[in-house]
């Protein structure tokens, strides 16, 4: 039996993750969408003239109209048990609709959330620094530790792909990172993951600052799936091969060989890297299954935008482009930009604590 307490902490976490699938599910676009296709498949002449598109709409109709049976009644449920709560019936009638109320939120995020070609399999994340200079680099590691504990509360995997390394900072005990490459394996880790992509903000007060003074820094993450059907043909005369030595984060020596392989695609830009395995022609293997992946969803969209953002030259990692700000002083916030969702407990994001955010 759950106390006053626990039910009025369980009831404010599915408010917010209510009004999460609520934002995310762009509801009233649906509603608007489900209203265009009826008219336009009640119409004979779609049926007599393009029986196939007919068809595929009408296949779309019963999407939507399961997708929002399911949004109404995950709110309706939400409803019944603030009045409840309001209402100051027994906690025990409480507790089992709060229970009925995380099973259908549950089932509509497996249903409707990871309908996507790729959510079912592994991301490939990468963390760049920003503007902010140490605390920039040092806000990379940050983050890849909080995603590291996220993919351990998951029982997902995480393997380190690649580390740009610029020093070592006794203070933090973190290294200084330009930039991180991982690959997380598991469930619906892309699906999970995938609207990580975009521009984190941390203010804090500067442990680089000899004044301690307060500091804005930022850092660009990228999450890309690990494609598996679709393979970009790369032309040879395309592709610049170069080798280096790997050393992994705290500088320590992984080979002392040039294990390490860096391919750079020339017509685009686009580079990637692999040099934590001890072999040569794996690190290659799996550098170029990063460049694939990158290639493939930049040339899926055809859009200069999408090459420009690959490229990184008009994602500006600063202020004004953040999609989340996590303020560490001189109050504790985390604030998603987009769907307007925050939580005071820093302390627990810091832990890898992200699904509330996750969309």
């Amino acid at each position: 039996m759950m106390t006053e307490e626990e039910i009025k902490k369980e009831a404010e976490a599915l408010k917010e993750e209510v009004s999460r699938i609520k934002k995310s599910s762009s509801l009233e676009e649906k509603k608007e969408r489900l209203n265009s296709l009826i008219k336009e498949i009640s119409q004979p002449e779609i049926w007599q003239k393009e029986k196939e598109r007919a068809e595929k709409l009408t296949k779309e109709v019963g999407e939507l109209e399961k997708e929002i049976k399911e949004i109404s009644e995950i709110e309706e449920l939400w409803q019944e048990i603030k009045e409840a709560i309001e209402k100051d019936k027994e906690n025990q009638e409480i507790e089992r609709k709060i229970e009925v109320l995380k099973n259908k939120i549950r089932e509509y995020n497996f249903s409707f959330r990871f309908q996507g070609k790729y959510d079912k399999g592994p991301a490939i994340v990468t963390i760049i620094a920003g503007a902010g200079g140490d605390d920039a680099r040092d806000w990379v590691a940050i983050l890849f530790e909080i995603y590291r504990k996220y993919a351990k509360k998951k029982g997902w995997q995480l393997k380190l792909i690649k580390a740009d390394r610029k020093g070592y900072f006794p203070q933090t005990g973190r290294d200084l990172l330009d930039d991180i490459t991982f690959k997380i394996e598991g469930d619906y880790a892309y699906g999970f993951l995938k609207s990580e992509t975009g521009v984190h903000r941390l203010v804090r007060i500067s442990p680089f600052s000899a004044k301690k003074l307060r500091h804005t820094s930022f850092a660009y993450v990228q999450v890309l799936p690990v494609l598996k059907e679709e393979k970009i043909k790369i032309k040879p005369d395309d592709l610049r091969v170069e080798f280096f030595r790997s050393s992994g984060p705290g500088g320590q020596n992984v080979n002392k060989v040039e294990t390490g392989v860096r391919l750079v695609h020339q017509p685009t830009g686009i580079i990637s890297e692999c040099q934590t395995e001890r072999s040569q022609v794996r690190n290659r293997e799996i550098a170029l299954q990063i460049l694939q992946s990158r290639l493939y969803f930049l040339l899926k969209e055809r859009r200069k935008k999408e090459l420009e953002e690959l490229k990184g030259e008009k994602v500006r990692i600063e202020w004004g482009h953040q999609i989340r700000s996590y303020i560490f002083q001189p109050y504790k916030l985390v604030k998603d930009h987009r769907t307007k969702i925050e939580t005071n407990d820093l302390d627990s994001v810091l832990e890898g604590d992200l699904d509330i955010f996750l969309s």
